[in-house]
């Protein structure tokens, strides 16, 4: 009879944790060194957001798209966040007070072109390469403006090596993206030396955004007052320094 009790007791609890445990889907895009699904490290941001939710009731699903159906998906309410958009890149979407990190977005050129990005009369006649639904701040009205000027393409894991090749084959002058991933991304296939950053614009906030369907509403109210309480914590503690050291940041 004791052995019984246990074995019920035991069972009770296990379904019980399993009942309580609540299961968020994340959208996300291949943006190493913030977000790496083929790496050991899975970057900095998934590190993150891991973190705020570690030892809660809450269990992350995380699913992998090209970054303009990642933010459809969010926005029917297919999955419930994104990961990480700045504002100015789905404003439609739900943000919390504090975000996952900083994006700098730079123009990058062949290592021996001579121009660099100083205002938006220094793009005046040149082709650049961009990705589509990316915010670029202080550009946006430049960009809409002149369309012709720009070469979109959808954001996936080739974008920077494709954009890299249209470099040395002279069919854009510059392109732009952001400063970390840009870096990396030919660091690591060993070409970084063949290109030079050339000029920035305005830095952004990325955050966690979450989807605004409204039979989503309770659950993502709930989600962001636990993801801004943790955040906080985490802000004052020695966890963001210690995490971006690990990726050399």
């Amino acid at each position: 009879m004791r052995a019984l009790l246990i074995i019920t007791l035991l069972t009770f609890s296990f379904l019980s944790k399993e009942t309580q445990s609540e299961t968020i889907t994340i959208a996300a895009i291949d943006w190493c060194p913030q977000i790496c699904p083929k790496k050991q490290e899975q970057g900095y941001v998934v590190d993150f957001v891991k973190e705020i939710f570690k030892d809660s009731e809450y269990q992350l699903e995380i699913q992998y798209f090209p970054w303009s159906r990642a933010i459809k998906q969010v926005l029917s309410g297919k999955v419930d966040a994104l990961l990480s958009p700045a504002k100015a890149e789905a404003p439609s979407l739900l943000f919390p007070q504090h975000e996952v990190g900083v994006q700098k977005m730079c123009f990058f050129t062949k290592v021996d072109s001579q121009w660099t990005y100083l205002d938006v009369a220094s793009l005046k006649g040149l082709q650049v390469g961009i990705a589509i639904d990316t915010s670029i701040e202080e550009l946006n009205s430049y960009v809409v403006e002149h369309l012709e000027q720009f070469q979109f393409q959808p954001y996936h894991e080739r974008y920077i090596l494709q954009n890299a090749g249209k470099l040395q084959k002279n069919r854009i002058d510059t392109f732009l993206f952001t400063k970390n991933s840009t870096i990396y991304e030919l660091m690591q296939a060993g070409i970084w030396q063949n290109y030079r950053e050339a000029g920035c614009v305005s830095e952004a906030k990325i955050y966690m955004a979450f989807t605004p369907e409204q039979s989503s509403r309770a659950k993502v109210k709930a989600l962001i007052e636990y993801f801004d309480r943790r955040a906080e914590l985490l802000n004052h503690s020695s966890y963001i320094q210690q995490l971006m050291q690990n990726y050399h940041l």
